[in-house]
């Protein structure tokens, strides 16, 4: 069962050959526990979903289940066909997964919002598990509103929605559009704040990638009423608008290489690795909370 909290967009292990790293994952799933988030999505965006086959998208799950130290995991289904999805999801219950993530299908952007929505439709009646419905449009090309979300909110299998919008105005429709119960997570932190006062749920976060223990750190202070906790957190949103513009995964999967967590920084083709002044520029910015390479 979700709940609230942080949830990092995970990056994928990927050893030097470009291969899915199990043990390099499951360091990974530990650093993320310890630093006090909720769980994590595997194979989503920030862990090169599209990239990874149906094959490794199911043994990522599989595989992170016995490593996963307390944490939630939820399967990102990255996938623009519909029966792959319904079998990932079905893959993701037998291995334990506690949800599943899933953009709208993004590659024909013509797709008329009623054929998304009975897209999204059929795979909650097929998914054993809640399903997040992610908006993202800067990736996928389609826009998921509210009144988008209000047409799927009775569905049973409707756990909630991320949003990476990054419009503001969305954290008061979406909430008034799906009820009180429905999860709402943030995908764009710098709004973490502004979203916890709207009554949302947390965050599904690339950012927690590099700066997990922070993000968990300010939710807690604000679900606990803590004054000091929105201080912090202003220097958090400015270390985290540092981070912005810069290549990801590649960044975040540099900066845990650098703090000993990922044994390799490796991605997946197509993406390439930052650049040395790419990495330098995350190292200043994080360095401004304490962030400070220990490897290389």
């Amino acid at each position: 069962m979700l709940t609230r909290g942080i949830y990092a967009a995970s990056v994928t292990a990927l050893d030097t050959e470009g291969r899915r790293d199990p043990s390099g994952q499951a360091r990974l799933l530990a650093h993320f526990a310890a630093s006090g988030l909720q769980g994590v999505v595997l194979g989503g965006t920030n862990g090169e979903g599209p990239s990874l086959s149906a094959v490794d998208k199911r043994d990522l799950v599989r595989e992170s289940i016995a490593g996963a130290a307390g944490l939630r995991l939820i399967a990102g289904l990255a996938s623009n066909s519909l029966s792959e999805a319904i079998w990932l999801s079905q893959q993701a219950a037998k291995s334990g997964a506690a949800a599943c993530l899933s953009t709208a299908p993004g590659y024909f952007r013509e797709a008329s919002l009623i054929g998304v929505r009975d897209w999204f439709l059929r795979l909650m009646d097929a998914s054993p598990l809640p399903v997040l419905v992610y908006n993202f449009p800067k990736r996928v090309g389609i826009e998921l509103d509210a009144s988008f979300l209000a047409g799927l909110a009775d569905h049973p299998k409707f756990a909630g929605a991320k949003d990476s919008s990054g419009q503001a105005e969305n954290l008061a429709s979406y909430r008034e559009a799906v009820g009180r119960d429905p999860l709402l997570f943030v995908g764009d932190e710098t709004l973490l704040e502004a979203a916890f006062d709207a009554g949302w749920s947390g965050s599904i976060s690339g950012a927690a990638n590099s700066v997990a223990p922070w993000l968990a750190s300010a939710w807690a202070g604000f679900e606990s009423g803590d004054p000091a906790a929105r201080v912090r957190f202003a220097l958090l949103r400015e270390v985290i608008q540092g981070l912005r513009g810069l290549p990801n995964p590649g960044v975040h999967k540099a900066v845990l290489h650098g703090l000993g967590v990922l044994p390799s920084p490796t991605l997946a083709l197509p993406l390439m690795p930052p650049t040395d002044e790419q990495v330098g520029t995350a190292w200043t910015a994080l360095g401004r909370i304490g962030i400070r390479p220990v490897t290389g």
